[in-house]
Protein backbone atom coordinates (compact mmCIF):
# COMPACT_ATOMS: atom_id res chain seq x y z
CA UNK A 1 0.00 0.00 0.00
CA UNK A 2 1.26 3.61 -0.88
CA UNK A 3 -0.02 5.64 1.61
CA UNK A 4 0.17 2.90 4.22
CA UNK A 5 2.22 5.32 6.42
CA UNK A 6 -1.04 8.12 6.59
CA UNK A 7 -2.88 5.59 8.71
CA UNK A 8 -0.61 6.22 11.73
CA UNK A 9 -1.36 9.59 12.13
CA UNK A 10 -5.26 9.66 10.48
CA UNK A 11 -6.97 6.47 12.52
CA UNK A 12 -8.90 4.57 10.02
CA UNK A 13 -11.86 4.87 11.26
CA UNK A 14 -12.24 8.91 10.93
CA UNK A 15 -10.13 8.83 7.67
CA UNK A 16 -12.15 6.61 5.19
CA UNK A 17 -16.01 8.11 6.24
CA UNK A 18 -14.15 11.73 5.56
CA UNK A 19 -12.95 10.38 1.99
CA UNK A 20 -16.54 8.58 1.18
CA UNK A 21 -18.33 11.97 2.41
CA UNK A 22 -15.77 13.57 -0.10
CA UNK A 23 -16.73 11.59 -2.75
CA UNK A 24 -20.41 11.83 -2.12
CA UNK A 25 -20.57 15.65 -1.87
CA UNK A 26 -18.21 15.55 -5.19
CA UNK A 27 -20.37 13.66 -6.78
CA UNK A 28 -23.88 15.51 -5.86
CA UNK A 29 -22.17 18.61 -6.71
CA UNK A 30 -21.46 17.35 -10.31
CA UNK A 31 -25.10 16.37 -10.83
CA UNK A 32 -26.33 19.41 -9.37
CA UNK A 33 -24.65 21.38 -12.03
CA UNK A 34 -25.41 19.42 -14.63
CA UNK A 35 -29.12 19.45 -13.59
CA UNK A 36 -29.33 23.43 -13.60
CA UNK A 37 -26.90 24.01 -16.10
CA UNK A 38 -28.01 21.94 -19.05
CA UNK A 39 -31.48 21.46 -20.85
CA UNK A 40 -30.93 17.76 -22.00
CA UNK A 41 -30.93 17.01 -18.67
CA UNK A 42 -33.58 18.21 -16.87
CA UNK A 43 -36.17 16.63 -20.02
CA UNK A 44 -34.33 13.28 -19.56
CA UNK A 45 -35.05 13.13 -15.97
CA UNK A 46 -38.20 14.40 -16.87
CA UNK A 47 -39.40 11.36 -19.24
CA UNK A 48 -38.75 13.45 -22.46
CA UNK A 49 -38.28 11.22 -26.07
CA UNK A 50 -37.28 14.33 -28.06
CA UNK A 51 -33.98 13.83 -29.02
CA UNK A 52 -31.36 16.70 -28.56
CA UNK A 53 -29.08 17.64 -31.36
CA UNK A 54 -26.99 20.67 -31.12
CA UNK A 55 -27.39 23.26 -33.59
CA UNK A 56 -25.18 23.13 -36.56
CA UNK A 57 -22.70 26.32 -37.05
CA UNK A 58 -23.57 28.88 -39.53
CA UNK A 59 -20.47 28.14 -41.78
CA UNK A 60 -21.48 24.30 -42.02
CA UNK A 61 -24.71 25.03 -43.67
CA UNK A 62 -22.93 27.21 -46.65
CA UNK A 63 -22.28 25.43 -49.69
CA UNK A 64 -18.45 25.18 -50.34
CA UNK A 65 -17.01 26.67 -53.35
Amino acid sequence: MIYGKMWCVVKPSVGIPIFIAAVAIASFSVHLALTLNTNWVKNFLNGSKAAVTAPAPADAAAPKK
